[in-house]
């Protein structure tokens, strides 16, 4: 999502930055609230889940979680909230009762707007479709649904516990329910996977009429079962193939590419993830949530909350794990690791409302960048260019030392 907060100083290149000033406005704020638990820890996942009891501690973790809110409310009185993000682990796993109880604290807490947009990350099996209408009774008016893929022998190896027609099912179920916005979460690159199996869950998911489609490539990460014990994968002229003909079929459907793993029918990009790409600002709660907050002042501080349900839990214990204020120095590459990540990247004049730094601080490296082929030659945009999509790490090498 963000870049690690507890990662050294990172360095920006060229002439050093001007001196920061006041932000001439905050930027949107949104709320990540993160759920650890999983029926299983999947064996490619390296996101802070951890596999439930039989009985969830619900209570207790929707009281610390607003505690935990309650610490950070400080830093952002007056403020409203623009989005909503339930990710996890399966915050499915959770009771309509225990999730209404925490909307209803959160609300108390911080003003929602109007048009706030809450998204719910879900499982696709029959236990977690059961609950789709209570759901959207609470005002959760986005599901994320975690498919991967519709094909058995793929799900199995993923470690997936649901099945294809679970998964097909639960579209329906979503629409039903009253979600007229919903993603689908569908993984390529897989164990064995050929270009048309590739290509035959990316045209059932369509067939499934999503507003909005998480597709991206299957990566190893360390401190997983995938990691320690590799699977084997497509070689890397599948993958090429698999991500030429999957982008084509997806755009021949409507589905406009805005980030370099999403993509959106017309207006319905996932909002919370735009205000992520574009430098806003977000609370984060939960075990391990990170948070990103920008202060009139000008500092910009990023949190990150303790991560062991177990130790999150315990009341002797902070729920913050650290803090860190971003140095004019660092500023730069945190902001264009985002934006650039968007395919048509940002009006150039976001940079200096939310970092509180000149565009000149950009200079040399953008022009080292553009003179490569990576950034596009636009004075009022910072974007990629194609070439500088499928570099994003090598374009970024431009504004380091």
């Amino acid at each position: 999502m963000t870049h690690d907060p507890t990662a050294s100083p990172l360095i920006f290149g060229g002439a050093a930055p001007s001196s920061r000033t006041a932000l001439p406005t905050l930027p949107p704020l949104a709320l990540y609230i993160h759920i650890p638990w999983c029926v299983r820890k999947c064996p490619y996942c390296d996101f802070n889940s951890h596999t439930a009891s039989p009985v969830l501690p619900e209570q207790e973790y929707v009281d610390a979680l607003l505690a935990d809110l309650d610490q950070d409310l400080h830093a952002v009185y007056g403020r409203e909230l623009s989005s909503i993000f339930f990710g996890g682990g399966t915050p499915s796993l959770f009771s309509a009762q225990a999730l209404g109880r925490l909307l209803k604290g959160v609300e108390q807490r911080i003003p929602f707007a109007s048009d706030i947009e809450i998204t719910l990350e879900a499982n696709p099996g029959t236990f977690e479709q059961e609950k789709f209408v209570a759901y959207r009774a609470l005002g959760i008016n986005r599901l994320s649904i975690g498919i991967q893929s519709f094909q058995q022998e793929k799900l199995k190896a993923l470690g997936r516990i649901h099945n294809g027609d679970e998964a097909v099912r639960a579209a329906g179920m979503a629409r039903q329910a009253g979600f007229d916005n919903f993603n689908l979460d569908l993984m390529h690159g897989l164990p064995d996977q050929s270009l048309e199996d590739a290509l035959g869950d990316l045209r059932q998911a369509i067939a499934l009429n999503p507003t909005h489609l998480s597709w991206y490539q299957l990566t190893l990460e360390p401190n997983t079962v995938f990691w320690n014990q590799p699977p084997t994968l497509p070689e890397d002229d599948t993958l090429w193939d698999i991500q030429e003909a999957g982008q084509a079929l997806l755009a021949e459907h409507g589905y406009a590419q805005y980030e370099v793993s999403a993509y959106a029918q017309p207006g319905r990009a996932a909002r919370h993830n735009l205000n992520y790409w574009s430098f806003g600002d977000f609370i984060g709660i939960g075990a391990g949530a990170h948070g990103k907050l920008s202060h009139p002042d000008g500092r910009i501080v990023r949190t990150w909350k303790t991560r062991l349900p177990k130790d999150y839990l315990n009341p002797a214990k902070s729920f913050q794990a650290g803090e860190k204020a971003l140095t004019n120095d660092e500023l730069p590459f945190e902001f264009l690791m985002n934006a650039l990540r968007l395919t048509e990247g940002v009006e150039a004049r976001l940079y200096p409302e939310r970092t509180g730094l000149t565009l000149e601080s950009l200079a040399e490296g953008r022009r080292e960048a553009e003179q490569s082929g990576l950034l596009q030659v636009e004075p009022s945009r910072l974007a990629a260019t194609m070439r500088g999509q499928l570099f994003l790490n090598d374009l970024l090498q431009n504004f380091l030392t």
